[in-house]
């Protein structure tokens, strides 16, 4: 390519490092950088020269070559489409030929659950401290309702309603607010953390879980403290907030294969998301037949 190609793509790297985070600068370099050599390997000259086409033909390459996921490859042409959106902006260029490329679709990987007996030994555990009651409130919380780390962190005390059994979720993903159903043993819970918050310094202010501090939880600090009760009850399985929202979800749709009551539980925009745990359910079903079913071992697993 022409030096002040190559100038274009370092001076766009530059800046990048300077609002960027440290790991997506280093994607970003890695992937554009991987991009010039190709661009340079077919005689482009300028990325003027560059179209749809010639990333279209990219992107599949290094999708048929099998060395990214797709997940790489759909950072690697959002690198790609923003690197020509800066050339845009600077009316080097007149279009971004990247923007009518779409990249290949990633396989959905099926969420990590937690069977019923598991969570209730998790829910089960007897609080030790303050911060243990409001940690306990907040596990209930995730499985009685399905929330996200997201919009539990951000629930004030107004926002539960004891006398109708639910939650007002105010900030659901998309923007979208909701009511859910809470029950009885979160919310048996909830009041328990209640009568201990406000002993918490400054803990007068409207968030329902606030730190020791009496700040409003962080998600981290959520995640952390999971972490700690999953070691103190010797579990093997790492647990996140959000395993305890697709166990809510498969065990909702276990017991009432009610998809569409799960879908607004959730707060899913479509049906579609939601479908996913369908999938779960079959697994469950699949590996119940081959250790139920006297020939189901050695029928399903048998080459044709």
């Amino acid at each position: 390519m022409a030096p002040a190609a190559r100038e274009q793509l370092d001076d766009y790297l530059d800046r990048l490092a300077r609002r960027a985070s440290r790991h997506t600068h280093a994607a970003y370099r890695r992937d554009l950088c991987a991009f010039q050599k190709y661009c340079e390997s077919v005689n482009v000259a300028g990325w003027a020269d560059v179209d749809a086409a010639r990333i279209r033909a990219y992107i599949g390459a290094r999708h048929h070559q099998g060395k990214l996921s797709a997940r790489s490859l759909q950072r690697c042409l959002s690198a790609i489409r923003s690197f020509f959106d800066d050339l845009l902006k600077k009316r080097l260029l007149q279009g971004n030929p990247a923007r009518g490329v779409r990249p290949p679709k990633s396989r959905r990987r099926l969420p990590r659950l937690l069977d019923v007996d598991a969570v209730a030994g998790l829910l089960d555990a007897p609080a030790g401290d303050r911060l243990e009651i409001r940690d306990r409130a907040m596990w209930e919380l995730f499985y009685s309702s399905g929330l996200r780390l997201s919009e539990l962190v951000g629930l004030d005390v107004g926002d539960v309603d004891f006398a109708a059994g639910s939650v007002f979720v105010r900030n659901g993903k998309g923007g979208k607010a909701r009511y859910v159903p809470v029950g009885a043993r979160a919310l048996e819970a909830i009041g328990a953390w209640l009568e201990v918050r406000s002993a918490l310094t400054g803990a007068v202010r409207p968030a329902l879980f606030v730190s020791r501090q009496g700040r409003r939880i962080a998600p981290r600090t959520v995640e952390m403290r999971l972490e700690r009760w999953r070691a103190k009850l010797n579990l093997v399985e790492r647990v996140h907030p959000h395993m305890l929202r697709h166990s809510f979800a498969s065990h909702m749709l276990e017991a009432s294969s009610d998809l569409r009551a799960v879908q607004e539980l959730l707060g899913h925009a479509t049906l579609a998301t939601t479908q996913i745990y369908t999938h779960v359910d079959f697994q469950r079903l699949a590996a119940v037949y081959d250790q139920s079913h006297p020939r189901a071992r050695r029928d399903r697993h048998r080459k044709a």
